[in-house]
């Protein structure tokens, strides 16, 4: 099933070169747009630039601001550690075939990508819920960019996906308990 619901994503790659390029923003270069967004937004948020001392309304908000990045990187991180223990190749090494619509190395399950975005979104819905569902949307359309590129199988971005909300959920958790 995992490989039928990769070739449905697959099948629009390579039809044109604009689409493509679409598919290489959203999947390389948007994630930082994304990590940009975040940043702003709970900037913004807080009214942190607006306020008569920025500086330390920053200090009273900073709790929160890095709370969300550390649950990305932590997630991230976690990522990365499966990766080592779980060697499974990328479609392109996989499947005869398949041509990456970018290059991409290392082991894909679960996805980093989609373990750091989720793991954002996710902290971002606990703090502020419809800002959450935006950035939720954010990850959904970069882990599907990276299927349609042909750099990661649907299983590996719906294990980053668990992973990134199990991380923000529990960062969250304990934060609360403190």
């Amino acid at each position: 099933m995992n490989n039928q619901i990769f070739y449905f994503f697959y099948n629009f790659a390579h039809k044109s070169n604009f689409f493509d390029n679409v598919i290489v923003l959203f999947g390389v270069y948007f994630p930082y747009a994304v990590i940009i967004l975040a940043g702003l937004f709970l900037l913004f948020h807080h009214e942190v630039f607006r306020a008569e001392s920025p500086f330390q309304v920053f200090l009273q908000k900073k709790k929160e601001i890095l709370l969300v990045f550390f649950t990305g990187i932590s997630a991230w991180m976690l990522a990365y550690v499966f990766k080592f223990f779980i060697f499974l190749p990328r479609p392109f090494e996989a499947l005869n075939g398949v041509v990456s619509v970018f290059p991409e190395t290392g082991h894909t399950f679960p996805s980093g990508h989609a373990s750091f975005f989720m793991a954002l979104a996710f902290s971002i819905f606990f703090l502020h819920k419809k800002a959450g569902y935006v950035f939720m949307i954010f990850a959904l359309i970069i882990g599907l960019a990276r299927i349609v590129a042909g750099v990661h199988f649907p299983a590996d971005i719906l294990g980053g996906f668990i992973l990134g909300a199990v991380v923000s959920y529990l960062v969250a958790y304990f934060v609360k308990s403190v």
